[in-house]
């Protein structure tokens, strides 16, 4: 790798110490054995952050929803705690820059593919993003506090991963992929921000455990087919 191409070196120590595992070896041989299945899911993790992110601005724009319209006192309530704990404007915000960075990412994956003939065919999600959704409470403001903290999960090991694969990919990827070390630790740092700003110390780190203790379950459990969020090799 040359001098130009080299990526820059991005400390993820906050990332390594805030997830519960790193990656295992057994996935790392998995991708390598995997090159274009791992860029195809690459583009699509890619694609459902933006898609995760407008959503969220969607549900969110207007404040807290899901209290019925005649409980006035309720709504009101609901809609406080939310412009109390979070600026509703530094939330929008972030998800739109978020959106439009995750886009960025994807049109740069799609990009790598067509350079590399790689075809873009329909691939099943791995279990891994709907399993840990699956651990977010249904009532507001609690929802949202665990879809922040859900975020800050997935953006940490995306970033991890990142950084286990970049010893054994070729060197353009490897510069691509370093590339993006800096956007996901930052995502990751935006996420739990919003979400310390809406919950107390002590329920973020409640959930927190909740959602790291599943995250781990998931990454070191072993899965049938490879993807970027998978676990091991499934062995029979």
């Amino acid at each position: 790798m040359n001098a130009a191409s080299k990526p820059q070196v991005v400390d993820i120590s906050h990332i390594l110490e805030f997830l519960y595992c790193e990656t295992p070896q057994a996935w790392v041989q998995w991708a390598m054995e995997n090159p274009e299945i791992l860029l195809v899911d690459h583009a699509n993790c890619e694609h459902a952050a933006a898609q995760t992110a407008m959503t969220m601005m969607k549900r969110y724009r207007a404040g807290i929803p899901g209290v019925a319209k005649n409980e006035k006192k309720a709504a009101d309530a609901a809609q406080n705690l939310m412009y109390h704990y979070v600026e509703h404007n530094d939330l929008l915000h972030m998800l739109s820059r978020l959106a439009r960075e995750e886009l960025r990412h994807f049109e740069q994956v799609i990009a790598i593919m067509k350079k590399r003939a790689i075809r873009y065919p329909r691939l099943p999600a791995s279990r891994y993003a709907g399993e840990l959704r699956g651990c977010v409470r249904k009532n507001e403001p609690d929802r949202l506090l665990d879809t922040l903290l859900c975020g800050a999960v997935i953006e940490a090991r995306s970033c991890e991963r990142f950084a286990a694969l970049l010893p054994v990919l070729d060197d353009d990827l490897s510069a691509f992929y370093g590339s993006l070390l800096k956007s996901e630790s930052r995502h990751f740092m935006d996420y739990l921000k919003l979400a310390r700003k809406l919950g107390s110390d002590e329920e973020v780190e409640q959930r927190l455990e909740v959602l790291l203790l599943k995250e781990q379950e998931l990454i070191c459990s072993g899965d049938p087919e490879f993807r970027f969020h998978s676990g091991i090799p499934l062995t029979s």
